[in-house]
C-alpha cells in the first residue's frame, strides 16, 4: 500500500492522467502527508454517509444522481483537477484500510462505494462511459451488422416494454450472470446464455465489475492490514484507521448557543418539548429512580452541558435527585467530583464534549443501565410505547420501525423528529444536541415575539 507510506506526498504522472472517474484497480505509487491521509478520508466519509442516508430514505435514481453530485462538490472538489483526482484516489484507498477490518464494515463500505460509483458513472457522457469500459479491460464488443439486424424485432419489444420508442444504436453481448439486476428487471434480451445490454444500460455492466473487484480487494487489504500494516504503523496510522469508522463528523456542541441555554426552572418543560428520545428516557428514569449508573450520568450529563446548563445548575440538578436516594454526604463524596470533571474543573481540566449518535449507538448498556440508543437497544414494544408518548401517529411510528428493523437508527431518529415537529431535516440527526437545537429553532420560530 504505497499510498500510506510517508508523511510527504509526491505525485506521479500516471496519477495526473487518471480519468475523472478512477476505477481504483491498484494503489498508486504516491506518498501522502499524514494530515491528508486523515482529512481526505473524512471528506470522502462525509460523501458516503450522505449516500447512505439518501438510499435509506428511498430516493429514486435521478434524485440520487443529484445528491451524489452535490455531496461530491461540497466535500471532494479542489480547484486543481489533478489534485482533486489525487484526493479521490487517496481517500478511497485510505477508507479501504478503515473498512476492511470486519465483515460488517466491509459490507457497508462495499455497498456505499458501489452506489457512489454507480451514480458518478450515470452522470458521464456516453463517450466517457465507453472509455471507462475500456479502462476496465472488459472483453465486450458492440453487436453490429447482421447479428444486430436479426435481433432488432425482439430488442424493440424489450425497448418498448421499458417505455422507449425504438431500438438503441449500440448493444453489448455479455454473459447473463454479469448483469443480474437487468435480468431480474426484464430489461435485457436473453438468448443462449447471453444478455444484450443497451448502451444506456452500461452502468449495470460496469458496476457489477466494480463491485466484484472491490469485494476481492477488501479481502486482500484485510490480509495486509492484519499481517503487516497494523503492527508496523501502530504508533502513527493504526490509531487513525481504527477511529475513522466511528468518527462523528459534525459540530461537537461543547459551546452553548442562542438555542442552547437552559436553566433549572426550564429543564422539565424543555425535556418534554426538545429532548431526543435517548435523553428524554434518561431524564425520566432519573426523575423516577433518583439515580443513574455511570453510563447514563455521562450521556445525560454531557448532553445537559451542551444544551447550556451551567455547572452550578448541573450540581444542583444532580444533587436534588441523588440525595433523595444516597444522601448529601455520599453525593458530595462520590458524584460531585465527576460532574465538575465533565465541565473541565477537575483533573486534567479537559472540556469534555457531548456524545454523538455514533458513540451512543455503539455503546453496550447492561442490566440496570438506561443509556444507549432506544432505536437500537429498546425492545420493539418498548420503543413503540415510547414513540406513542412522543405523539407519533400509527403511520409515523411504522415508518420509524421500518428503519429500525433495517438498522438505520439515526434515520429512525430523524423520522421521529420530522413527525414530532412537522418539519423536514434533510441533513439527518447525527447528534442529540443537534436534535435539541433544531427543535428549539422550530419552536421559537412559532412563538410570537413579545410586545415592545
Amino acid at each position: 500500500m504505497e499510498v500510506i507510506r510517508s508523511q510527504k506526498r509526491t505525485v506521479s504522472n500516471d496519477v495526473v492522467s487518471t480519468p475523472t472517474l478512477p476505477l481504483y484497480l491498484t494503489a498508486p505509487p504516491m506518498e501522502v502527508r499524514l494530515e491528508e491521509f486523515e482529512l481526505f478520508a473524512i471528506d470522502r466519509l462525509r460523501v458516503l454517509k450522505g449516500v447512505s442516508d439518501g438510499l435509506a430514505r428511498g430516493r429514486n435514481p435521478n434524485e440520487m444522481d443529484d445528491l451524489v453530485e452535490t455531496l461530491w462538490r461540497e466535500h471532494m472538489r479542489l480547484s486543481d483537477v489533478s489534485e482533486m483526482i489525487n484526493k479521490d484516489i487517496i481517500s478511497h484507498f485510505v477508507l479501504r484500510l478503515v473498512y476492511c477490518r470486519s465483515d460488517e464494515l466491509k459490507k457497508w463500505f462495499l455497498s456505499m462505494e458501489t452506489a457512489l460509483f454507480r451514480h458518478r458513472f450515470r452522470r458521464k457522457k456516453i463517450e466517457e462511459q465507453r472509455a471507462i469500459v475500456g479502462e476496465f479491460g472488459l472483453p465486450y464488443k458492440a453487436v453490429i451488422g447482421a447479428e444486430l439486424e436479426s435481433l432488432k424485432e425482439r430488442l424493440g419489444l424489450v425497448a418498448r416494454s421499458l417505455g422507449q420508442s425504438d431500438v438503441e444504436n449500440i448493444y453489448y453481448k455479455v454473459p447473463f450472470e454479469e448483469v443480474p439486476d437487468l435480468v431480474a428487471g426484464r430489461r435485457v434480451l436473453l438468448q443462449k446464455g447471453y444478455a444484450f445490454v443497451a448502451g444506456s444500460q452500461l452502468v449495470s455492466l460496469v458496476v457489477t465489475q466494480f463491485r466484484s473487484h472491490l469485494s476481492k480487494a477488501l479481502i486482500l487489504t484485510n490480509r495486509k492490514w492484519t499481517t503487516t500494516i497494523r503492527e508496523r504503523e501502530k504508533d502513527r496510522l493504526t490509531p487513525i484507521v481504527e477511529a475513522l469508522s466511528t468518527s462523528y463528523l459534525g459540530p461537537d456542541y461543547s459551546q452553548s448557543s442562542e438555542y442552547a441555554d437552559i436553566s433549572l426552572k426550564d429543564i422539565d418543560q424543555v425535556s418534554k418539548s426538545s429532548f431526543p428520545l435517548c435523553m428524554r428516557h434518561l431524564f425520566e428514569k432519573l426523575r423516577e429512580d433518583h439515580h443513574l449508573k455511570h453510563g447514563g450520568r455521562m450521556q445525560l450529563g454531557l448532553f445537559l452541558k451542551g444544551v447550556g446548563l451551567k455547572l452550578d445548575d448541573a450540581l444542583a440538578f444532580w444533587r436534588e435527585e441523588f440525595t433523595k436516594k444516597v444522601g448529601s454526604e455520599r453525593f458530595d463524596k462520590e458524584y460531585a467530583y465527576a460532574i465538575r470533571h465533565n465541565y473541565g474543573k477537575e483533573g486534567k481540566r479537559t472540556d469534555y464534549t457531548p456524545y454523538a449518535c455514533s458513540k451512543i449507538i455503539t455503546s453496550a448498556p447492561g442490566a440496570g443501565d438506561h443509556h444507549g440508543c432506544p432505536y437500537r437497544h429498546f425492545s420493539e414494544d418498548n420503543l413503540k410505547a415510547a414513540l406513542s408518548r412522543m405523539g407519533l401517529s400509527s403511520r409515523g411510528m411504522e415508518d420509524v420501525m421500518d428503519k429500525v428493523r433495517n438498522k438505520h437508527y439515526q434515520l429512525a431518529c430523524t423520522l421521529t423528529f420530522e413527525a414530532v415537529y412537522g418539519a423536514s431535516c434533510d441533513t439527518g440527526i447525527n447528534h442529540p444536541n443537534q436534535y435539541f437545537e433544531e427543535s428549539q429553532k422550530i419552536l421559537k420560530s412559532k412563538t410570537p415575539a413579545a410586545p415592545v
